[in-house]
């Protein structure tokens, strides 16, 4: 890394951004001393916290945001770890185990990787354990509405359908609070397009268990690996909030149900467009779950 040809460059595009900073023999010395003492990896997040006195980058909001991902990681994760763990529940032999099994070390690393970022942008990470969640939806005072979710093994592929659509739905609610540093959201971005796989996996997997058990409730229309209209697919009203919302044919202001001349289905125009959540609106669905 060239960092004399770095700076350079931001002078072109920005010939008062050294005043803006300090003097240019002083911003050079501290940024080439700190990388110095800092892993290749942590740069990114090293820049961008110098420059931030130049462009007004607001850091504590972005650390917000990515605790607020922490703590929807941290939610999944311990979900999964106890799912692979729980004796019984997963079909042994079948597909699902291996594909579970990746699911959670995914979240894992998601965990790890938030909590590094967090802490090189100069935050402290929120940190949970199982104990900290009551996956029964319960809020920890007593047993919730989803009691046998590590026991029955359909009623976890619905509990993880809904966290997975939650997730990404949330992740692309805050993708737009971390413009201002390009690394973070290009990294929650990287994030968001892997939950939106684990996602279509679920579903994929749940579409074939209804295959088999047609009577069960828990299997509720035609599962796809997207989301028509706001249905949930899942027979409980319990996770209709994470499915609200995304039956809108509208898109930045155009009719999708009529455009370039051609005539789609709500079906087919919701299909194509995932929509938003809010922080408010992710934290009412997950508020259950966290004791």
């Amino acid at each position: 890394m060239n960092l004399q040809n770095i700076f350079s460059e931001i002078e072109k595009k920005d010939p008062e951004v050294f005043d803006k900073l300090s003097d240019r023999r002083k911003v050079m010395k501290n940024f080439t001393s700190f990388a110095g003492k800092v892993a290749l990896a942590s740069i990114p997040f090293a820049f961008g916290s110098m420059f931030k006195k130049a462009y007004g980058q607001t850091p504590s909001d972005i650390i917000g945001v990515l605790n607020f991902a922490l703590t929807l990681e941290y939610l999944e994760s311990e979900f999964y770890k106890k799912g692979v763990a729980a004796p019984n529940l997963i079909p042994a032999g079948t597909p699902a185990v291996a594909a579970l099994n990746k699911i959670s070390a995914d979240e894992t690393k998601h965990v790890a990787f938030l909590r590094s970022a967090i802490t090189a942008a100069g935050g402290t990470p929120v940190s949970f354990t199982f104990a900290s969640f009551d996956f029964t939806a319960g809020n920890g005072s007593q047993a919730g509405p989803f009691a046998t979710v590590f026991t029955d093994y359909d009623l976890f592929l619905a509990v993880a359908q809904t966290f997975e659509d939650t997730g990404v739905r949330a992740y692309k609610g805050q993708a737009g609070n971390l413009m201002s540093n390009n690394d973070v959201l290009t990294a929650a971005l990287n994030i968001h397009s892997v939950e939106a796989r684990h996602a279509a996996h679920i579903r994929y997997m749940r579409r074939a268990r209804q295959a088999t058990n047609p009577g069960n409730p828990l299997y509720v229309g035609d599962i796809k690996p997207w989301i028509t209209l706001k249905n949930s697919n899942i027979g409980s009203a319990l996770v209709q909030a994470s499915y609200d919302g995304e039956e809108l044919t509208t898109q930045a202001g155009v009719n999708i149900l009529n455009v370039g001349g051609q005539t789609f289905t709500a079906n087919a125009a919701s299909e194509a467009f995932d929509e938003p959540l809010t922080k408010a609106q992710v934290e009412a669905i997950v508020d259950p779950f966290i004791i």
